[in-house]
């Protein structure tokens, strides 16, 4: 019998997957000290982010995908 394997919670709440299967990520550097960086910077900062590389294969592999 196959062991299926079970989706890492802790990354699915930080992760996510599109439809055309890249992972998204928040951007860092906007928890505290918000005051300090300009406006523009903190508009940039709310978009979410794409992870690249192996570290992007790792995050589908730990999410359930490939």
């Amino acid at each position: 019998m196959k062991v299926k394997q079970k989706t890492h919670k802790g990354a699915a709440k930080r992760f996510k997957i599109t439809k055309t299967g890249k992972v998204m990520h928040r951007s860092i550097k906007l928890r505290h000290l918000r005051h300090v960086k300009g406006k523009r910077t903190t508009r940039r900062l709310k978009l979410m982010k794409q992870l690249t590389g192996k570290f992007a294969i790792k995050m589908k592999k730990i999410l359930g995908l490939k």
